[in-house]
């Protein structure tokens, strides 16, 4: 018993000191960081400001990849009692980490699942999902503190992450906040409304830091404009504030809706992050569907600008300096809130500097990131079958009015979840390849009323889902748009589809429809080495002492991996 004590007190002791030793060793994150990250964090979002999903790192390769084993797992708890935390790498039993509890509202939501990217900073993890956030040792998996967000309500659909400026951490709630937190105690610094609660805003995407602007995007699937704003990361102001859509009769883009009624009411949400191309200083990123989203009339006939777009937006201005729109006056909620990834490479024999993005309308994209211009469309899978063959005179496809909401119903590919959805591509510089999952999906489409109080949102109509044509890992050839290879996953489900990763070490990881995280090899699509967990967000690497690892979330689990 004295023995099975002192175990026990060793175990605290170390967890405590563990504790202690990384808060004073944390130089936490310049915002010039971000420019050229370390090559063994993942400072933002996608890693860093490209959209890429690209690690330099190489210890892990395809040659060694097959000797991955599990490192640590840890489970994360919500609610005001705390995860446990210690020692044991998360396997072991420890002392209950303290809650830190902000909010406005009384309500606890389940914590929902791990959904988007995890930071990694000088030996930190920081872990999101909606109203919560944990800090993790990197080393071993153990939590360092928990804080809560008490909500007024809202859509917990998930969150996307955090991000980190200086020795604070920012998250979007699904109330609509956007709340500083001290990234060494996990206690709230400052919290500030960011759009209106009672309009049904709510808010999903991951903050973003560039150099001393906060970007948050926010949405709403009633019948409000989406937006984009900069705050000041240190006391909350606002500096700026972009719409999605036009909200006065003299806007840009006014001319392609019915009136400044419609268009001012018509989405654009911006639920997913952008990427930051330095040498311009724009912002690019793609905009949500218009609303209505199905009954188009109220809209006009035009195309509906900004929406179903990628936009290219000045992060000291917040004016917009250029656009290209891939669902001109879409009917089926196809929105192009997808991440965009910037990538210096060869077009047609010369350097050319490009913004690709894989759309949900299931169509794949290569722009001029400089000016929009428009290099290249082409299918990411065959079964795309609501618009028309030939596109338009700006490289976009034309929608074929009969696949729209019909009384008798529409056989359209895709579903309405589209062929991609909000889960984050990857590109790799060493093969020149886009890589995103695609789902080859059916539904029929049936119009249940014209009544616009009925139709607004995403309102006014039936679907009745009918099955896939398949799933698959794409490798997608940005010079040809045809892709290189495709891995079809077993079975014809359609599933869940999951962000990747790439990395130098000629890999490609990402989850499966069957509960795998897997790794393949990044030049031809082959599977190299794979694990039984159910992955939740796109997987992500870091390096520590002297090792690299490969982290996943599945559910409320956090997942590390390394090489023995």
């Amino acid at each position: 018993m004295r023995i099975l004590r002192k175990i026990q007190c060793a175990a605290a002791l170390c967890a405590a000191m563990t504790m202690v030793t990384t808060a004073v060793h944390a130089q936490w994150l310049d915002p010039k960081d971000i420019l050229k990250p370390k090559p063994d964090s993942w400072p933002t979002y996608s890693g860093d400001y490209s959209g890429r999903r690209y690690s330099p790192l190489t210890e892990i390769n395809s040659l060694n990849v097959k000797g991955l084993t599990l490192a640590w797992a840890q489970r994360l708890t919500g609610g005001e009692g705390g995860p446990a935390g210690g020692g044991g790498g998360g396997f072991g039993a420890g002392a209950a980490i303290p809650t830190n509890v902000g909010g406005v509202g009384t309500a606890v939501a389940p914590m929902g699942t791990i959904k988007g990217s995890i930071l990694q900073v000088d030996g930190y993890l920081f872990v999101s999902t909606p109203d919560n956030v944990w800090a993790m040792d990197a080393m071993d998996g153990h939590v360092l503190w928990h804080f809560l967000w008490k909500t007024r309500g809202g859509t917990h659909i998930g969150n996307r992450g955090v991000a980190m400026w200086h020795d604070r951490l920012f998250l979007e709630t699904p109330d609509d906040y956007l709340i500083a937190i001290d990234a060494k105690t996990g206690k709230e610094i400052w919290h500030k409304e960011i759009a209106s609660f009672d309009l049904q805003y709510f808010s999903t995407m991951a903050p973003v830091v560039i150099g001393d602007h906060l970007l948050v995007g926010t949405g709403n699937d009633l019948d409000e404009p989406g937006m984009l704003q900069s705050f000041n990361p240190q006391t909350g102001d606002v500096e700026w504030k972009w719409f999605a859509v036009p909200m006065k009769k003299d806007d840009p883009g006014i001319e392609t809706w019915r009136n400044v009624d419609a268009a001012s009411h018509g989405g654009g949400n911006v639920w997913v992050n952008g990427s930051y191309d330095p040498e311009t200083h724009l912002y690019i990123l793609g905009t949500g569907n218009p609303t209505a989203a199905y009954t188009s009339q109220m809209r006009g006939p035009g195309s509906n600008l900004y929406t179903c777009a990628t936009v290219a937006i000045n992060v000291d201005t917040g004016k917009m300096a250029w656009h290209y729109q891939t669902s001109p006056h879409d009917t089926h909620d196809f929105d192009s809130a997808q991440t965009q990834v910037l990538v210096d490479g060869m077009w047609k024999g010369k350097p050319r500097k490009m913004v690709m993005t894989a759309a949900r309308n299931g169509y794949f994209f290569v722009l001029d990131r400089t000016t929009g211009e428009h290099l290249l469309t082409s299918k990411l899978v065959d079964s795309p079958n609501w618009a028309e063959d030939a596109l338009d005179k700006n490289g976009a496809p034309v929608r074929i009015p009969a696949k729209d909401f019909d009384y008798g119903g529409a056989l359209v590919s895709p579903a309405n979840g589209g062929v991609v959805n909000w889960p984050p591509p990857a590109y790799s510089p060493q093969t020149g390849l886009f890589y995103v999952n695609a789902n080859e999906s059916y539904a029929m489409y049936y119009l249940a009323t014209t009544d616009p109080r009925g139709a607004m949102g995403l309102g006014g109509k039936d679907e009745v889902g009918l099955g896939t044509l398949g799933t698959y890992l794409i490798g997608m050839d940005y010079k040809t748009g045809k892709p290189a290879w495709k891995h079809r996953y077993p079975g014809v489900g359609g599933g869940s589809l999951i962000g990747v990763m790439a990395t130098a070490g000629h890999l490609l990881f990402s989850g499966d429809q069957h509960g795998n995280l897997v790794a393949y090899e990044s030049a031809t699509g082959k599977q190299l080495w794979h694990t039984r967990i159910a992955v939740s967000n796109a997987p992500e690497t870091y390096m520590l002492d002297g090792h690299q690892y490969v982290l996943a979330g599945a559910g409320d689990m956090v997942y590390a991996f390394r090489l023995q």
